[in-house]
């Protein structure tokens, strides 16, 4: 959660008054607001976290491997290849 800077606050009977409005405020200017009970902080009304975004499995697993050896190379000797007997 990361931290908001708080620009107004307001009394809790002045949000419970106008709570609709407030909201909507919040959401068009994504500025939060701190609501208070006798000027002690008792709420936080801020705009959501934007979403995450699921990373794409391409590339998921891009440095996860070691490559050992030669992978060009056939896995046997050619001498004992069946198709290449005469």
């Amino acid at each position: 959660m990361s931290i908001l800077t708080i620009v107004e606050e307001m009394a809790i009977s002045k949000f419970k008054a106008t709570c609709l409005s407030v909201v909507e405020r919040v959401r068009k200017t994504r500025t939060p607001i701190l609501i208070t009970r006798h000027g002690v902080p008792v709420a936080q009304i801020g705009p959501p976290q934007p979403a995450e975004q699921p990373k794409s499995w391409l590339g998921s697993m891009t440095g996860t491997m070691q490559i050992l050896g030669d992978i060009v190379a056939p896995a046997s000797d050619p001498e004992e290849w069946e198709a290449m007997r005469d």
